[in-house]
């Protein structure tokens, strides 16, 4: 890389007990090389030029890889959060936002992005609530997206009904997973989507109460945030989750927003 032919007889000793002698490179000529001698060995010094030259190519590679394992983490966590393929990509920028509710409901979700990193050690949650397909699955997987892919923060989205079969899987040892093992993987994330709740508005079984409440109850001890997407009205809510999940989401400054326009879907940006 470079060749560097040094004159002995002019040089000097510095401050430091080092020996500055004259060099020359073949690409950048002459500089001052500096010459270390210890333990009877002598270390003698790069060309200033080339030394800068390597040490920037060391920093370039090093944020080359730096940026694959960001690359690599996020492929990770976006698998982790189980978003399905409707809905992987969806942006703010690609929610529609014409009339006031709308508008209202979009600043609400991204303030809540923005503001995650304080909103989650309060374990803050946000109910998104109202008519089927006004963008509500929209916004709350924009949410775990952004969060996802501007902080260090963990997503995971899960329909109740996906849950449920799930966790009757492991009754007839159907699933590799322990039912533990899946209310772990649901409270573990730093933001949990959990959508799809009293979508068949019939009366909830035992069954389904006392799983909701493991999931909230779990992410309450725990100051995790949640998400909550249903079709339902606000005042229909405690009978699809059960007054004790009610009295969970709400603790801490829960935020319901409602979703009360027509159906969007259809019409691009939903």
């Amino acid at each position: 890389m470079r060749s560097e032919n040094v004159i002995e007889s002019s040089a000097v000793v510095d401050g430091f007990g080092q020996r500055i002698q004259p060099a020359d490179c073949e690409k950048h000529g002459p500089y001052d090389q500096r010459v270390s001698v210890i333990f009877n060995r002598e270390f003698k010094g790069i060309c200033p030029e080339c030394e800068k030259i390597a040490k920037a190519e060391r920093e370039a590679e090093e944020q080359a890889n730096a940026a694959r394992d960001a690359r690599i983490a996020m492929a990770r966590k976006l698998g982790s959060a189980l978003i399905p393929k409707r809905f992987a990509d969806k942006t703010f920028d690609a929610y529609i936002a014409e009339t006031e509710g709308q508008k209202k409901a979009l600043r609400i979700a991204t303030r809540y992005a923005e503001r995650f990193v304080d909103i989650a050690p309060t374990g803050r949650c946000l109910l998104l609530l109202g008519k089927p397909g006004t963008g509500k699955t929209h916004l709350a997987v924009s949410i775990a997206n952004e969060v996802m892919g501007t902080t260090t923060a963990t997503a995971v989205y899960r329909t109740i009904g996906s849950v449920l079969q799930a966790i009757r899987a492991t009754y007839d040892r159907s699933s590799d997973q322990t039912e533990a093992q899946i209310l772990q993987g649901l409270i573990a994330p730093s933001l949990l989507v959990l959508d799809e709740i009293g979508v068949s508005k019939e009366t909830p079984s035992d069954f389904e109460l006392t799983t909701l409440f493991a999931i909230i109850n779990g992410r309450y001890e725990e100051l995790r945030p949640t998400i909550i997407v249903s079709n339902l009205e606000a005042e229909q809510l405690p009978s699809a989750l059960g007054e004790r999940c009610m009295d969970r989401l709400r603790e801490g400054g829960g935020v319901a927003v409602k979703f009360d326009w027509e159906s969007q879907r259809g019409k691009e940006g939903f």
